[in-house]
């Protein structure tokens, strides 16, 4: 994880790795978090290890303890950006692969569907239930263990429970926002709401350990997110209260590395690299505010078809290496949430947003509070894993009839609850 911001106090945590990193600690194939208590076939994460569960009970594997649910997060968050970015429309599907076609016209087959975390740079399965669940689970036990440590015996303890704490909410949220219904550790059928409800008492806590560890990073990240919670869970004077806590140039990013192909961006190797998924070109190309290039939807007509060989093939360049950052929480998202939340103060706070940036200011009244804020988010959010959950929250209309390749759109729009989960979990009816 990278974090930028405009204060060195913020900074200097996060830019400079110094305390840890994912990357180099996966690169390494070092001990991981693996197969853990009660765990079953969508929990096992297989990941490089070489120590046994048992070994896990020694404080000293505290930090890699973290270090595995943040890898582990890292890896669900890029399949999860690139699989609902084909479900909401930023991208569409240039490939030839079923498992790439059936996410491209919202079909009944993904009722079916799991997801993985990728083996390597050239895979092509979406989907995101599964990594998603592992990150949640990984972070969970991981901090249980942690928290049955003796106190002493764990250095920076507060500071490992707000990053555990932190990422376990940020794993709601997406299980929240993308899944029609949802299930934790086999127990019964939540809806969307019941699952933001605990991301917003996981990040409270992450909040707290934060505050005791003096770590504002992790604070204003978990603030941030707990923003995006509240949001959702439609109580805005709370949603607002937290996003004006995040100061201008705040980002928390995911990280990325070459070390191998499980740790790229998979939005990178899946458009720019294998041509598998193109930029959606009729909303996301040559994207502008009157005559100026609105630079925060950065693409490119590559001039080449997608690996189908029919696609006009589009580039997104937001992320323009395998070890580009994506962002889960920053100023940007958190002036987005206050516009949305105060309408009175909307055009103002958009206007100092586009301000920031070098854009244009809006050049007309506002004839609706709504429009304007689901096209600033579209534009600003683009491709960072916001926009399916804004389609379904604002009812935000799904295509229908055929796609550009003639095959029939299906009717899923939020991601099912795979048909594996229901089977399996005895709190689930037939």
């Amino acid at each position: 994880m990278t974090h930028q911001t405009d204060s060195p106090t913020l900074g200097q945590t996060r830019r400079r790795r110094s305390r840890f990193s994912p990357a180099r600690f996966l690169g390494a194939g070092s001990v991981v978090l693996l197969a853990l208590t009660g765990c079953d076939s969508l929990l096992e994460v297989d990941l490089p290890g070489t120590v046994a569960a048992e070994d896990l009970g020694n404080p000293a594997l505290a930090q890699t303890l973290v270090n595995s649910a943040l890898g582990q997060f890292e890896c669900a968050y890029t399949s999860y950006v690139a699989t609902t970015g084909i479900l909401a429309g930023e991208y569409r599907n240039a490939s030839s692969w079923l498992n790439v076609n059936t996410w491209g016209w919202r079909g009944l087959e993904l009722f079916t569907i799991t997801g993985s975390c990728p083996t390597g740079r050239d895979a092509t399965g979406l989907g995101a239930y599964t990594p998603l669940q592992q990150a949640r689970y990984v972070a969970e036990e991981a901090t249980r263990l942690i928290e049955g440590f003796a106190e002493n015996s764990v250095p920076d303890r507060a500071d490992k429970l707000g990053q555990l704490a932190a990422y376990s909410a940020f794993s709601y949220v997406l299980l929240g926002e993308g899944f029609c219904e949802m299930a934790v550790d086999q127990g019964p059928l939540m809806t969307r709401e019941q699952v933001m409800q605990v991301a917003e008492e996981r990040f409270t806590t992450a909040i707290g350990h934060a505050q005791a560890a003096g770590n504002d990073a992790i604070r204003t990240m978990a603030t941030a997110g707990r923003a995006r919670a509240r949001l959702n869970l439609g109580d805005l004077a709370g949603a607002a209260s937290d996003a004006e806590q995040v100061p201008q140039g705040f980002v928390w990013n995911a990280e990325y590395s070459t070390v191998n192909g499980r740790r790229e961006n998979r939005l990178y190797n899946l458009n720019q690299r294998n041509r598998v998924l193109s930029v959606e070109p009729d909303a996301y190309g040559n994207v502008t505010l009157g005559s100026v290039v609105d630079h925060r939807v950065p693409t490119e007509d590559s001039g080449l078809r997608g690996h189908d060989g029919v696609t006009d093939h589009w580039f997104q360049q937001k992320y323009p290496s395998a070890d580009s950052p994506i962002p889960m929480a920053s100023w940007e998202e958190a002036q987005l949430i206050l516009a949305e939340a105060r309408p009175d103060q909307a055009v103002q706070i958009i206007n100092g947003l586009r301000a920031a940036q070098d854009l244009p200011a809006l050049d007309e009244p506002v004839a609706s509070h709504r429009d304007l804020i689901i096209e600033e988010r579209r534009r600003q959010l683009f491709s960072e894993g916001h926009r399916l959950n804004d389609k379904l929250r604002f009812d935000i209309p799904f295509p229908t009839g055929n796609n550009h390749k003639g095959q029939a759109w299906g009717p899923i729009t939020c991601m099912p609850l795979p048909d594996q989960e229901r089977q399996n979990n005895p709190n689930i009816g037939p």
